[in-house]
């Protein structure tokens, strides 16, 4: 077994020696403290072959190379002013050596690094306050549109039905003075072919004081409804047309007549206008074809649903003089 010898490295330089038992080493460093025969620096077995280039392992880059030698050349150069200073006596500390502070430098970064943040949640909040008031004006002006937008359907829809209600009023005039116009016509046909015939055309002169039996329940009660309204279709108790009240007059004393006037002016015998009787039917326009009923109450008069602007009334003939009439009775 060969014997490697090692130099020493220290402060003081006395002949010393170290024995290893290690075959075949080489030292990276002789480097030994004085009474310590331990090496510091880990030996590195060599093969038996090591000086045949191709057996020789490849080198490490230069770079590797440098960095240990590097580190191990620090740690080497800090255990000897180690050992150097160790044995020597300590010296009283005549000098004390401030050294520089890096807390203002770093308390200034971190107070500038503390007031961005703050700076960007306050950001973030006003951003946060800015949407939020922009969706909340964004539901009201939404809301306010929807609101007009019924209004204006609403009043819409309310100057439709006034228009709608104006032209039904207009329509029933209307209709008022066409029938009152045709009245006229017809009265003054019947005035002409009575006056050529040379027949009177005086009214009758029965009076209702002296009706009895069906007869005075269907004038009591056609005389009941006068003041009730007129509306078309309507068949009482407060609201008829002109059938519907003669129809429910008739009902009084048990006689079912026909519900509208074109039946009604064909449903008993055709009797003069000048040989009437209280509860004839009176009818205007052609027997089968009336547009009109009532009911004669004696004295010259009748009761009868007019119109919708009159109402149920009594009238004198002479008002609106009736083309015929019929008995029922």
């Amino acid at each position: 077994m060969a014997v490697a010898r090692f130099a020493r490295y220290g402060v003081n330089k006395g002949a010393q020696k170290a024995d290893s038992q290690i075959p075949n080493v080489t030292v990276s460093q002789h480097t030994f403290l004085d009474g310590t025969p331990t090496a510091l620096i880990a030996l590195v077995p060599m093969s038996h072959t090591a000086h045949i280039p191709s057996h020789r392992k490849p080198r490490q880059s230069a770079s590797k190379s440098a960095l240990r030698a590097g580190v191990a050349g620090g740690v080497l150069s800090t255990i000897a002013v180690a050992g150097a200073a160790g044995p020597a006596q300590a010296e009283p500390v005549t000098q004390t050596i401030e050294m520089p502070t890096i807390t203002s430098g770093f308390s200034t970064a971190v107070a500038a690094s503390a007031q961005a943040t703050q700076q960007v949640a306050l950001d973030l909040e006003t951003q946060a306050a800015e949407d939020a008031a922009a969706e909340k004006a964004a539901k009201t002006a939404k809301k306010a549109h929807a609101e007009a937008v019924r209004k204006a359907e609403a009043k819409k829809k309310a100057e439709a039905a006034a228009k709608a209600k104006a032209e039904a009023e207009a329509k029933a005039q209307a209709e008022e003075r066409a029938e009152r116009a045709s009245r006229t016509t017809e009265r003054t046909t019947l005035s002409a072919s009575s006056n050529s015939s040379g027949s009177s055309a005086s009214a009758p002169s029965s009076s209702s004081s002296n009706v009895s039996g069906s007869a005075a329940s269907i004038v009591a009660f056609a005389k009941a409804q006068v003041g009730d309204a007129y509306v078309s279709g309507g068949t009482g108790p407060n609201a008829w047309d002109c059938s519907g009240l003669v129809q429910a007059a008739y009902r009084t004393a048990g006689i079912d007549l026909p519900r509208v006037s074109q039946s009604q002016s064909t449903a008993g015998t055709q009797v003069s206008l000048n040989n009437l009787q209280p509860g004839d039917i009176l009818y205007w326009g052609n027997a089968g074809s009336a547009y009109h009923v009532a009911i004669y109450v004696g004295g010259g008069q009748f009761v009868g649903a007019q119109n919708s602007s009159t109402g149920t009334v009594q009238r004198s003939m002479d008002y609106d003089r009736p083309t015929g009439a019929v008995r029922v009775l």
